[in-house]
């Protein structure tokens, strides 16, 4: 089948083009030319004006559209999860399973398997965000869960890394002080994405885990020991490192525009994406849900529990490229590179997710100039979300 996109200002991942169609066969973007050379035979698919970008990928999704995924790790929670998120632009995610019981981690890996042995394309993998923390920076993860690592957890997952054959990523966020470094090498050698999070370990001991395979940070800033004169903390080894990613939160709640800008000017180039850390309430009438059996409430856009800590954000993947434009102040360009090409380079997906170029996979979304999203297409299937009008 094939389709041919027009009426849209074109974003490729590299740069803007304007008066360009875009051609798509089956679900792979076949080529990008311009309108005069159209084949006026092929059906066309007419977008009012806006932005046509490639698909934003998320790497920390907890929930969506009323279902958390923690709470219930199965399929059907995936499936609506990701139902939600299309409408915020995302094409691809990982469902993220919060600190919780082994049984409950297994059961919502096993659901990730599934769900990509099922041909669910938004599914990339599974983030494991705990339980392997520092209790002082557990933020709003219940404390009776946090643990330390042993090597049994360290089998399981690389049994399940094997297990899948590259057709499903595994990404874990721990705490590099309470995990010795030979277990960060047993994980990352065998293609695990370590990432240090809730935290509060000194500068040292993150070189040393670096060192390690050590490769991301969740959430830059939150549930981490910060850069002080005297002890860089995990933020400063995080800016230090000129290889290693690391996600944000860009919800004008979880950290500082300043904070933002000063950031992406110390961090490598291309080094630094978007994360939602979503919550169930996003694609949801819903303002509340339970995590732990404990009420979380969005108030004014921000989501706290009873103790009043952040538990996540309210937001979709549109909201943070807006807010990261208009907010932050960074370029467009830039903004949406944040969204789809950086977590893809970070998944080791690049090579045919995170532009817009021949032979890439057809996720993209559309989007007004108001940052509405009107229409996204995941592997050439598209859904229309809203009219441009």
């Amino acid at each position: 089948m094939k389709q041919v996109l027009i009426g849209a200002r074109l974003f490729t991942g590299e740069k803007f083009l304007d008066n360009h169609a875009l051609l798509i066969v089956d679900e792979t973007i076949s080529a990008i030319l311009p309108i005069d050379q159209l084949d006026a035979s092929i059906p066309k698919v007419v977008l009012k004006g806006g932005i046509l970008a490639p698909g934003f990928i998320d790497l920390q999704v907890n929930g969506g559209g009323g279902a958390f995924f923690t709470n219930s790790p199965d399929v059907n929670t995936i499936h609506t999860m990701v139902n939600a998120h299309r409408a915020s632009g995302t094409t691809s995610l990982l469902p993220t399973l919060i600190s919780s019981t082994p049984d409950i981690h297994r059961a919502g890996v096993q659901a990730v398997m599934d769900a990509i042995k099922a041909d669910n394309k938004s599914v990339l993998g599974v983030h494991i965000e705990g339980p392997f923390f520092d209790l002082s920076r557990r933020g709003a993860h219940k404390e009776s869960y946090i643990r330390k690592i042993e090597q049994a957890d360290i089998n399981w997952l690389i049994d399940s890394v094997t297990q899948q054959k590259n057709a499903c990523k595994f990404m874990i966020t721990l705490a590099p002080e309470h995990v010795p470094p030979e277990q960060i090498k047993q994980l990352a050698s065998a293609g695990v994405l370590v990432c240090a999070g809730h935290t509060n370990a000194q500068y040292e001991q993150v070189v040393t885990a670096l060192e390690n395979g050590l490769s991301g940070f969740t959430h830059l800033f939150n549930a981490m020991s910060p850069l002080t004169s005297r002890e860089p903390g995990v933020v400063g080894a995080a800016l230090n490192d000129a290889n290693s990613w690391c996600g944000i939160i860009v919800d004008t709640h979880h950290v500082h525009d300043a904070a933002i800008r000063i950031a992406c000017a110390a961090k490598s180039k291309g080094k630094i994406y978007l994360v939602t850390d979503a919550m169930s309430t996003v694609g949801s009438p819903q303002k509340y849900f339970e995590i732990y059996g404990e009420k979380i409430v969005e108030k004014n856009g921000c989501l706290v529990n009873a103790e009043g800590r952040l538990a996540g954000s309210a937001i979709g993947m549109i909201d943070a490229v807006r807010l990261t434009n208009t907010w932050v102040g960074l370029d467009l360009d830039e903004s949406l590179r944040m969204a789809s090409l950086y977590p893809a380079e970070f998944m080791q997906l690049d090579h045919c997710l995170g532009k817009i170029q021949p032979g890439y996979r057809a996720d993209l979304v559309h989007f007004t100039e108001d940052f509405r999203v009107t229409h996204t297409w995941v592997a050439g299937e598209m859904l229309q979300h809203m009219s441009a009008d």
